[in-house]
């Protein structure tokens, strides 16, 4: 028995993934093509995708937002839980790799789920809460680029309405954030953000240690 979360060995996470994960043929031929790009690393894991989606199925999502889309894993698992009228706004700054994204999304059948944003995110947000989409997004996801991610957290508190879910991701940052020898910019930012939304009154917030770190912070109705 632990009063504390464990240490993943190898053998303990397959464990995990053989126990929890259950993908879908185009998410494991997914992963297996993003696994080649030279940023391969920036994907989610399959555990947390797999998170992800009981989330959204247990808020009874029908309107997603997410910020950094990469070769659309996260997206993909996302809108596979999305009943058949749900939508996701999905921002990325990359052609190149959501083209990837879009070639699976057809595959799994989603592709009409999905309104992909191509263009920096924190003006795509700024256009849905200047249209009045504020307070109307049940659940969101973060996952860009971390100088950003104060910003892109306000701006998905204004769009999530009460009660809706925002999930960021990268919290623990390889456990760099509970270094003190680590100083670099992002780094930084992003232990500044975790104390911000531990302190953080609008929101009831848990930080769950699954992959690289995710921050679940609900809006308080």
């Amino acid at each position: 028995m632990s009063n504390q979360t464990l240490n993943l060995d190898d053998r303990l996470h397959r464990y995990l993934l053989d126990h929890s994960v259950h993908e879908t043929a185009v998410q494991v031929a997914l992963r297996a093509e993003t696994a080649q790009q030279p940023m391969a690393r920036m994907q989610i894991a399959p555990e947390q995708g797999q998170l992800m989606a009981l989330l959204v199925q247990l808020l009874g999502v029908t309107k997603a937002l997410e910020v950094g889309v990469f070769t659309g894993y996260s997206a993909l698992a996302v809108a596979l839980a999305l009943p058949p009228e749900g939508q996701l706004v999905a921002c990325d700054v990359s052609e190149d790799y959501t083209a990837i994204a879009r070639r699976y999304w057809q595959q799994a059948g989603v592709a009409d789920k999905i309104d992909l944003r191509i263009g920096p995110a924190v003006d795509t947000l700024d256009r849905l809460i200047a249209a009045g989409d504020a307070n109307s997004f049940d659940f969101a996801f973060i996952d860009a680029d971390k100088s950003n991610y104060p910003t892109y957290y306000e701006q998905a508190l204004q769009l999530v309405r009460p009660g809706g879910l925002i999930a960021i991701d990268n919290v623990l940052w390889s456990g760099q954030v509970a270094d003190p020898e680590v100083t670099d910019n992002r780094t930084k930012i992003l232990r500044t953000l975790n104390d911000t939304i531990h302190q953080d009154r609008r929101v009831t917030a848990s930080l769950v240690p699954i992959a690289d770190g995710l921050t679940l912070a609900m809006k308080k109705r």
